[in-house]
């Protein structure tokens, strides 16, 4: 079950990747003063562009959701973050920029990081559901948290605005990556279970406000500011959840949890590289199109 689900996983990061490409060209379009709340949408639903990442997002989320129902969420979801070794070169060729070697530096630690920490770490399942009660405390740390990083974005502007929308979005989409581990669960009991699910309407309600937190700080100002804290913040708020939610295990003895300690910040750091890499490859609006204002 450990390499299907890594192969699901893996698949799931090329399905996001081709996503993310489409749509963040989308939203760079965008005038920044349409780039907020229902204007966005709005103007995103006219394109055809956008239309494209979210058939592919769709994709990868449902693919995303195989894999995490024969897999844990500490192994799924550090594979996503290769999401960004699919996204640099496609974003790459588009744009007519060669792949430098500093990058190729960071990709080849990034994945020798990730392989090391599912052989050494040897990440194990814990529960697919667990009550209201122990998921409480969790839920409202976040929730407190993307509250407090909303609220001050509408107070900023440019970079610091899209870097906080950005860290809104990884609380949101990690919580998506570990509800929906219950939520295929309970698919699993048959329709009635699924639709009576309070996981089931929370997870709905995340995956939408993690849409709109996600296109808005796209928007908000330039991808170097917004695309590291989205593809780090995932994975990190899905795996704790994992640990103290679900009852997740890393294996480990004495020395071991400093190499993976070591292959943890490892993976941060080559993820947050290649994403300020990618970020730097997307298509970027031109300032005269940030500066009309529409009625």
């Amino acid at each position: 079950m450990t390499l299907l689900a890594g192969a699901l996983a893996v698949l799931a990061a090329l399905l996001f990747a081709i996503a993310s490409v489409a749509q963040r060209g989308a939203a760079a379009d965008v005038p920044d003063d349409d780039a907020r709340g229902g204007r966005l949408i709005l103007r995103l639903v006219r394109s055809p562009r956008w239309w494209a990442g979210t058939v592919g997002d769709t994709g990868g989320f449902v693919v995303q959701a195989a894999a995490l129902g024969v897999g844990s969420l500490l192994l799924v979801q550090p594979l996503l973050v290769t999401t960004v070794l699919f996204a640099l070169p496609l974003e790459a060729r588009l744009t007519g920029r060669r792949i430098g070697r500093s990058e190729i530096r960071w990709a080849l630690v990034l994945v020798a990081a990730l392989a090391l920490f599912v052989v050494i770490g040897e990440p194990t399942a814990g529960v697919d559901r667990a009550p209201f009660a122990a998921w409480f405390p969790s839920l409202a740390v976040l929730v407190v948290v993307l509250l407090l990083c909303v609220l001050l974005a509408g107070r900023k502007r440019g970079p610091r605005r899209a870097a906080l929308l950005a860290v809104a979005t990884g609380l949101a989409y990690g919580l998506v990556a570990a509800l929906t581990k219950s939520v295929v669960d309970a698919l699993g009991d048959g329709v009635l279970a699924l639709l009576t699910s309070w996981e089931t309407w929370a997870l709905v309600a995340a995956v939408l406000g993690g849409t709109l937190l996600q296109q808005s700080a796209f928007g908000a100002g330039p991808l170097a500011a917004s695309l590291p804290a989205v593809t780090v913040g995932e994975p990190v708020v899905a795996a704790v959840l994992g640990i103290v939610v679900l009852g997740e295990q890393v294996r480990a003895d004495g020395l071991e949890w400093a190499l993976i300690g070591v292959l943890v910040v490892l993976m941060i750091a080559a993820t947050a590289a290649l994403s300020r890499s990618s970020a730097a490859a997307a298509p970027t609006p031109d300032p005269a199109d940030r500066e009309v204002a529409t009625p």
